[in-house]
C-alpha cells in the first residue's frame, strides 16, 4: 500500500499546474540541503580535532558525551520551526476500502524522511567509529550508534506531535518553545541544572553498560506510538471538526477581545491564524528574538548612541508589523474571494489589522523595558518608536498591502520559503525603514536630537488618533485594486 501513496504522491506532482517551478525551487533547495549536508559531514569527520581544540584539558570522549544532549536540544528547538509536517490528502482514501492503519503507517514512514534525521548521524557517528570503536570496541560503538539513532526518532516525532497539537492550540507551540529557552537558560545562564553532565552520565555510562543503548530506543518506540494513535484518532474530518467546534468559541478564547465586538472577532481569528498556521507563527517568533536585539547595541559603547537606539526600538517594538504585514492580505489567499462577497465591512477588517498590531506591538515595548537598565532615555526611546509604528507603520504596510499580488502556504515555514514574496516587497519595505530618520536626521545633525525624537513620537500619535480617515482611505485604495488581489491570491 505503501508504493500506492507513493505513485499517487508522484502522479499529483507532475500533473500540478506549477510543477515546473517546483522542480527549479526543489533543485536550488536540493544543492543548499546538499551544501549544508558537506558542511556537516566535514565538521563530523574533524570533530576530534576540533574537541581536542576547544575542550582544554579535559578528555575528548568526555567532552563528546556531554554535547551530545546538547546537540538535541537544540535540534528539537530547530525541528519545531522548520520541519515539515508530512501530509496526504485522505480524502480520496476515506472511503475507499484502504485501511486506516495503513494510510497512519504511510504518514510516519515518511515523517522519517526528513534531512534533520541525516545530521547526527553525520555529525556523531565518524567520532564513535574513529574514537570510540578504537579506545571501548565495537560494542561500546554499536551502542552509541544505536543511541544516536533512537534519541533521532525520539526527536523526530516528538517535534512532530508537538506541532499537531500546536495546530489545535497554538499556545502548544509557544509553551514547547519557552520549555526549551527555560532548560537552556537554567544551564548556561542561572546554572541550576548541566546538561553537560547528564549527557555525560548516560554516554559515558555506555562504554560500560552498553544495554543502556536500549533506553533511547524505547523512548523512540513510545513517541512514535503516540504520534500513530492521535493520527488514527484524528484521521476523520468530522471528529477533528466536532472536537474543534466544542472546545472553541469565536473570541471567548480571548476575552480581552470580545469588548470589541466584529472587530474584536476579526481580531480574534487573526490570532488564531497565526498561532495554528507555521509560516505567520514564524513571523511572531521571530519578533521574539527580536528582543535580544538591544544586548547587541546597548552594551557596546560604540554602538549606544540615540540614533541606533532609535533603529534598535523601531525593530523590537515593530518587527512583527514589519514582517507580519508585508504578506498581510496574502495570510488569508485561501479564503479571499470569500471575504470579498461576505458580509464584513472591510472598514471593520482594516480595524481588526490595526487592533492586532496595536496588542502585539504592546506585548513587545513591555518585553523591552528591562532595557531601560541602560538609562532612561533608552526607556523614553522605545516608547517613541512604539507609537511611531502602531501610528504610521501600521498605516504605511496596510498601504502597501494593496499592492502584494502574491499568494502563500500558511502551512510551509519561513526558513528557505520566497512564496508570496516578490521584488516589490523589497522596495516597498525601504519607507517603512527610512521614514524616522528623514525626520530624526536632519535635528541629529543640528544638535537637536530631542527635538526630533519629540517630532517622532508627535506623528506617531496623530496617526493613531486619526486612524478612521487612514482607514477610510485604505478602503478606498483597496475597492480600486480588490479584483487584481483576488486574481492573484487565484494562482497557485
Amino acid at each position: 500500500m505503501t508504493a500506492t501513496f507513493v505513485k499517487h504522491e508522484l502522479k499529483a506532482f507532475w500533473r500540478s499546474k506549477n510543477t515546473g517551478k517546483s522542480i527549479a525551487v526543489r533543485v536550488v533547495m536540493g544543492l543548499l540541503i546538499l551544501y549544508l549536508l558537506l558542511i556537516v559531514c566535514a565538521i563530523g569527520f574533524n570533530l576530534d580535532k576540533l574537541l581536542l581544540k576547544g575542550g582544554g584539558k579535559t578528555d575528548i570522549v568526555v567532552t563528546y558525551c556531554g554535547i551530545i544532549l546538547l546537540y538535541y536540544l537544540s535540534d528539537l528547538f530547530t525541528r519545531l520551526q522548520l520541519q515539515d509536517l508530512p501530509t496526504l490528502r485522505v480524502q480520496p482514501y476515506l472511503q475507499l476500502p484502504v485501511k486506516r492503519n495503513s494510510l497512519v503507517r504511510y504518514l510516519a514512514f515518511t515523517a522519517l524522511l526528513s534531512v534533520f534525521n541525516l545530521w547526527p548521524f553525520l555529525l556523531f557517528v565518524p567520532f564513535v567509529l574513529k574514537i570510540i570503536m578504537t579506545d571501548s570496541g565495537g560494542v561500546a560503538a554499536l551502542a552509541f550508534v544505536v543511541s544516536i539513532a533512537g534519541l533521532t526518532v525520539f526527536n523526530n516525532y516528538l517535534a512532530l506531535y508537538l506541532k499537531r497539537k500546536a495546530n489545535i492550540n497554538g499556545w502548544i507551540f509557544l509553551i514547547a518553545v519557552a520549555v526549551i529557552i527555560l532548560i537552556g537558560l537554567s544551564d548556561f545562564l542561572w546554572h541550576f541544572i548541566s546538561i553537560r553532565k547528564f549527557s555525560y552520565l548516560f554516554f559515558g555510562g555506555l562504554i560500560k553498560y552498553p544495554l543502556l543503548a536500549v533506553i533511547p530506543v524505547l523512548l523512540g518506540a513510545v513517541m512514535y506510538y503516540l504520534n500513530f494513535l492521535y493520527l488514527k484518532d484524528n484521521l476523520y474530518l468530522e471528529e477533528l471538526g466536532s472536537r474543534k467546534d466544542t472546545k472553541y468559541k469565536s473570541s471567548t478564547e480571548y476575552p480581552f477581545l470580545s469588548r470589541f465586538g466584529s472587530v474584536g472577532d476579526l481580531a480574534a481569528n487573526e490570532l488564531k491564524l497565526i498561532f495554528r498556521n507555521k509560516r505567520p507563527r514564524s513571523a511572531l517568533i521571530m519578533g521574539l528574538f527580536f528582543m535580544f536585539y538591544g544586548l547587541m547595541f546597548y552594551p557596546n559603547p560604540q554602538m549606544n548612541g540615540e540614533g541606533y537606539k532609535v533603529f534598535v526600538s523601531m525593530f523590537m517594538t515593530g518587527i512583527f508589523i514589519i514582517n507580519y504585514g508585508q504578506f498581510m492580505y496574502a495570510w488569508q489567499a485561501s479564503h479571499f474571494d470569500g471575504l470579498l462577497v461576505s458580509k464584513v465591512k472591510f472598514g471593520e477588517f482594516l480595524r481588526a489589522k490595526y487592533l492586532l498590531f496595536t496588542m502585539v506591538s504592546t506585548v513587545f515595548l513591555l518585553l523591552a523595558t528591562p532595557y531601560v537598565y541602560f538609562g532612561w532615555k533608552t526607556l523614553v526611546i522605545e516608547v517613541i518608536m512604539y507609537l511611531w509604528n502602531i501610528g504610521v507603520n501600521t498605516t504605511m504596510v496596510l498601504f502597501f498591502a494593496n499592492r502584494n499580488y502574491k499568494r502563500m502556504d500558511l502551512s510551509k515555514g519561513a526558513a528557505f520559503n520566497w512564496e508570496g514574496m516578490s521584488g516589490n516587497q523589497w522596495i516597498l519595505s525601504f519607507p517603512l525603514l527610512i521614514a524616522p530618520f528623514i525626520i530624526y536626521v536632519p535635528f541629529a545633525l543640528f544638535h537637536q536630537a530631542n527635538t526630533g525624537l519629540g517630532i517622532l513620537g508627535i506623528v506617531g500619535l496623530v496617526c493613531t488618533f486619526t486612524r478612521g480617515f487612514w482607514i477610510k482611505k485604505l478602503e478606498a485604495d483597496f475597492h480600486t485594486k480588490r479584483y487584481t488581489i483576488a486574481e492573484g491570491f487565484r494562482n497557485k
